[in-house]
């Protein structure tokens, strides 16, 4: 019996450090879902651009899975802006190298993805899954970038492809706007690394109070918001002088690691006169973020759009509340009152009230904190998730029946 699953990950390298440059929310969510479809039988293909040199062309995940990794004419890091000029070497390559008849079904992830199966289609027959991971319209909303050509693509792999699977109930509606004659759309979420799930050793990095940001250093992250609305809140006479911010995320190009300070000048005129209260941690891995995550008083996504929002849930999942913009899949991640709290998008003065409530307000935050736990165990759970992903793959119109 066929278990063959391709999974087309282009900017999405599911073994490269998180936090770095095009490393987050989807490199998570492929590494994640792979493993644990593994574990339920099945052999996973991942198809990726070479984006690391360093990295070998074939790298093994989990016991029957590997990630293949094509440079499509360019080895080494490609901004996602630029990729779609590669697709055509990507998907020739892909042909020289794998068995393409061989896959039951191919899931793809981002557009770019979409679009290489979408043209694998037309040779190969395959039951075809698609995730998005962030749709041009949400961008459009949230920062006014028009992008046409990805608009364009991303209607034809929505109409094109067997099923589509949301992330969100938001994400869901976004889709059935934008796109007419849409492919069966099912809400699945992100699920989090075990790790963060697992039980806490309380081991505390830092002694002191701190807030917590976790992802790039980009203007659509909200990172400019986060750090106008911190120094708004310095100006209070009531903050302990021990209170800081800390933010993880960046490369090791844009941040001194030996200073926790940043590289780039936007950003070190941003901190201008709070440097020994801002500090820059680069990137980190899982199990330095789950203890970072634990000891905070609360995680801030100040994003201008999100499509899920991994951080929001890894960080629940760790007992920690969320500070989140009302956008996209944060609208559905985060349960303002519960869990955290939601905001306007670039709202300085909200989200400097909001921080000042997690740093007063500590029996209502204990609770914030058992109930972002529990919420998360049952709606972040990578095995309960891959099981629904499983369902949609052995559909009848699919060639997967595993036991």
């Amino acid at each position: 019996m066929k278990q063959k699953i391709l999974f087309i990950s282009d900017h999405g390298d599911p073994l490269i450090p998180l936090g770095s440059k095009q490393a987050g929310g989807q490199n998570n969510y492929v590494k994640h879902l792979a493993l644990q479809l593994d574990e339920l039988g099945y052999s996973v293909d991942i198809v990726t651009h070479w984006s690391n040199e360093q990295k070998p062309a074939v790298e093994q995940l989990g016991e029957r899975s590997k990630v293949y990794r094509f440079a499509g004419g360019h080895k080494g890091f490609v901004d996602k802006q630029q990729m779609f000029a590669l697709l055509p070497s990507i998907y020739e390559e892909m042909k020289e190298t794998l068995d393409l008849s061989s896959y039951d079904v191919v899931h793809t992830h981002y557009w770019l993805s979409g679009v290489l199966a979408y043209y694998l289609q037309k040779e190969y027959s395959f039951y075809w899954c698609h995730t998005n991971h962030s749709l041009a319209i949400a961008k459009e909303q949230g920062t006014g970038y028009i992008d046409q050509k990805r608009k364009h693509f991303e209607k034809i792999i929505m109409q094109k492809a067997d099923v589509v699977l949301a992330t969100t109930p938001n994400e869901k509606k976004q889709i059935e706007v934008f796109t007419k004659h849409v492919s069966e759309v099912s809400v699945v979420p992100v699920g989090v690394s075990p790790v963060y799930l697992a039980a806490s050793e309380d081991t505390k990095q830092f002694t002191f109070p701190y807030y917590f940001y976790a992802g790039r250093l980009e203007t659509s992250k909200g990172i400019f918001d986060l750090l106008n609305a911190y120094r708004h809140m310095l100006k209070k006479d009531d903050i302990p002088d021990n209170v800081k911010l800390l933010i993880a995320g960046g490369s090791p190009e844009s941040v001194d690691l030996k200073n926790f300070s940043p590289k780039d000048e936007k950003l070190k005129e941003a901190i201008k006169g709070m440097e020994d209260r801002v500090l820059f941690l680069g990137p980190k891995t899982e199990k330095q973020l789950k203890s970072l995550y634990g000891g905070a008083l609360v995680t801030i996504m100040p994003s201008h759009y999100e499509s899920f929002g991994m951080v929001a849930a890894e960080a629940q999942a760790c007992g920690c509340p969320v500070i989140a913009t009302h956008v996209g899949g944060l609208k559905d991640v985060v349960k303002s009152g519960v869990t955290g709290f939601h905001i306007p998008k670039a709202n300085m003065q909200k989200l400097s009230e909001s921080m000042v409530y997690f740093l007063k307000n500590s029996q209502q935050v204990l609770k914030m904190r058992r109930d972002a736990k529990e919420y998360a165990k049952k709606e972040f759970n990578w095995t309960l998730i891959s099981r629904k992903v499983k369902e949609l793959y052995e559909r009848k119109n699919a060639y997967v029946s595993l036991p």
